[in-house]
């Protein structure tokens, strides 16, 4: 297998999988919980929840 080589900017909050030579970034949220699930040594899904706060909203 070919090495490739990605920059990526350490300026910005981000998360990164690769896969299969593959780069996906994972944006930052506000608030909520990112969960890796594994199969077989690679990485098959993330789970993402969002969280909001309750400060008296009518609906959410």
């Amino acid at each position: 297998m070919s090495e490739s080589v990605v920059e990526i900017s350490l300026l910005e909050s981000a998360a990164y999988v690769v896969k299969r030579g593959k780069l996906t970034k994972l944006t930052a949220k506000e608030h909520g919980e990112d969960v890796i699930v594994w199969k077989n040594g690679e990485v098959l899904d993330v789970d993402r929840s969002q969280r909001t706060r309750v400060e008296g909203q009518e609906v959410i």
